[in-house]
């Protein structure tokens, strides 16, 4: 009949950073507002990719990488790749921490780690993992490697972040 389908792991196995110590992340404040939830005063689950990209954002400027300077260069980040692991729901009115570090750089790959946490860092909510790449507008192809201002700033985030 059925081939065997692959099988999820557990829930509690899934994308939790083994020691769950978020404190040489970047981080990006949040509170609730009505526009973020759906009717019944929950975060919509859309509305936490806007956050994280807020986050991504603010941390690459924090680097003094502007996003309109990377636009001026001919490149784009586009997201290629996303997984989101809600753990629990955030509410209206809630005051919580988008927290973001890079993890590697691969080429013109970009891969970055995401954590949503209560602001005393008592609960999770969310994990998330996104990988970017370069592209050149102009030809709107991936670019064969990152302008060297971009990657010499992403090496710096780069320690700062992973120590």
């Amino acid at each position: 009949m059925f081939e065997e389908q692959a099988k999820l792991p557990p829930t509690n196995a899934l994308d939790i950073p083994s020691n769950r110590n978020f404190d040489s992340w970047f981080e990006y404040p949040v509170r609730v507002q009505p526009h973020h939830t759906d009717y019944a005063g929950i975060v919509w689950h859309g509305t936490y990719l806007t956050w994280l990209e807020e986050a991504r954002i603010e941390c690459l400027r924090s680097i003094g990488i502007e996003f309109a300077d990377l636009v001026t260069l001919g490149c784009d980040l586009p997201v290629v790749e996303l997984s989101v692991r809600y753990h629990r729901s955030i509410q209206l009115g809630m005051a919580v921490v988008v927290k973001t570090r890079m993890t590697e750089v691969t080429g013109v790959r970009i891969n970055w780690d995401y954590a949503i946490v209560s602001t005393d860092g008592q609960q999770l909510y969310v994990t998330a993992k996104v990988a970017l790449v370069a592209l050149d507008r102009e030809r709107g192809k991936i670019m064969r490697q990152l302008p060297p201002s971009v990657k010499d700033a992403l090496a710096k985030i780069s320690s700062l972040h992973n120590n």
